[in-house]
């Protein structure tokens, strides 16, 4: 069914503005240049790094049998839901964020709205980049130094790998980390396979509390919170209109992986999964594992960083001659926004230094509605006014009216929680030289 803004006499999509970046013929710098194999690597970069490594975590809280429902169910509606992004961005060219997508619904405040959770979300999963970081290099190195020290490292490292200002050249490095991932999780599986821990108990199901039970729902829900910057990639593909393609790759390779990945790993380290998993082997297989690792820790970490800085810059500089040059201003805004926010990255993943208490908070406040409930709002705007014109809309509009609520609740509960583990954990770590690796 067409969407608002469908012109049937031109057979194309309308906008009031067009494409983000405008004419590009004789630009400096070219956005537009990504074909959607790249953007399906830089999706599954981005999803399939750190909200794998907390899975075995989710079946060791709430048992082998409830895990991989939810596992698989929440993974078939984040298909759905990002094929619901696609939909929006060809009714609305323009939009090459959430903030121009809250625009277009609620005008002024929901463009600034919306730009303020985008980004803030975005920097709380770099952030939880950074502490990973610090995570690995105390495992690798036996805490070799204070890990406040690997935490300034991490953020300068990440900081310079997000210098390049477009998404096609971080699609080659995201090939190099969905190689790293796989490879890291496999030395995991395997090491656990030859000197699995002795005397396992595994449970279909574990009766536990109901906030310990919901963060595991968090953490999953984190594992497919890739959504957010779906417009952005869009923005840059040569042809929009193969981002399906993009997206079931996407979804075919990080459903498959989460679940065999979360099986596999609990099945042989038991109740007393470490989180993140590659944690879960003996001393010298863990330090392998981190580091083969580490091109995914920085990796997905940029691609966040990038897209955080991309909504700022051209925030800044659309519709200017500075947005696809290469003046000393354009570069030097570039350098400043990108390591800003690599900086309030660094101080929010030394504040919360739990990595389940961090992806819970970050999945409850934004991942929630990123992935989940936004995508219904979509779906209702684009449709407002045939939501029950046939059974096929009608179903519809029932499924995305229960992803509103699945996005409020995950959030409402979600943040309880959340609040009580970290309120529980009584900020231990918090601005520590301690090994946070153990």
């Amino acid at each position: 069914m067409p969407a608002p803004g469908y012109d049937d006499r031109r057979g194309s999509v309308w906008s009031k503005r067009g494409d983000p970046f405008g004419d590009e013929e004789g630009n400096e710098v070219k956005y537009r240049t990504m074909e959607w194999w790249q953007a399906s690597m830089i999706m599954i970069a981005e999803t399939i790094s750190l909200g794998i490594l907390s899975l075995p975590s989710v079946l060791a809280g709430v048992g082998m049998v409830p895990g991989i429902i939810l596992i698989a169910g929440l993974g078939f509606l984040a298909t759905y839901t990002g094929y619901t992004i696609g939909q929006f961005k060809m009714a609305y060219p323009h939009v090459h964020n959430m903030a121009d997508a809250g625009e277009v619904m609620l005008g002024a405040f929901g463009r600034e709205f919306f730009g303020a959770a985008q980004t803030i979300f975005l920097i709380f999963s770099m952030g939880s980049h950074i502490l990973t970081f610090t995570i690995a290099f105390n495992a690798m190195t036996s805490h070799a130094t204070c890990t406040i020290v690997w935490g300034v490292i991490a953020m300068i490292v990440l900081w310079i790998f997000t210098l390049p200002r477009t998404l096609k050249k971080v699609s080659y490095f995201s090939i190099a980390s969905f190689i790293s991932i796989v490879a890291a999780v496999l030395i995991t599986m395997i090491g656990l396979g030859v000197d699995p821990k002795p005397n396992l108990h595994l449970d279909a199901t574990i009766k536990t509390s109901f906030s310990q039970a919901f963060l595991s729902v968090t953490n999953i829900v984190f594992a497919y919170a890739g959504h957010v910057a779906f417009f952005s990639f869009i923005s840059e593909l040569k042809n929009p209109h193969d981002f399906p393609k993009a997206l079931y790759l996407l979804q075919v390779v990080d459903t498959s992986m989460y679940l065999v990945v979360a099986i596999v790993v609990y099945r042989y380290a038991g109740a007393d999964v470490a989180s993140p998993a590659l944690g879960s082997t003996s001393p010298v297989v863990k330090k392998v594992a981190y580091g083969i690792a580490l091109p995914t820790i920085v990796i997905a970490g940029v691609i966040y960083g990038h897209v955080a800085s991309k909504y700022i810059y051209v925030r800044l500089f659309r519709g200017t001659k500075h947005l696809s040059s290469k003046s000393f201003l354009s570069i030097g805004s570039w350098m400043a926004i990108t390591l800003t926010l690599w900086v309030i990255a660094f101080i929010i993943a030394e504040s919360i230094p739990n990595f389940n208490d961090l992806l819970s908070l970050i999945s409850s406040l934004f991942a929630s509605w990123f992935t989940y409930g936004l995508s219904g709002v979509f779906w209702l705007f684009l449709n407002y006014g045939k939501w029950f014109k046939g059974a096929k809309q009608s179903a519809l509009a029932l499924l995305n009216l229960c992803l509103v609520g699945i996005g409020a609740a995950i959030m409402g509960i979600g943040l309880y929680a959340s609040g009580k583990a970290i309120h529980d954990d009584g900020g231990n770590g918090s601005w520590s030289c301690a090994d946070n690796s153990s």
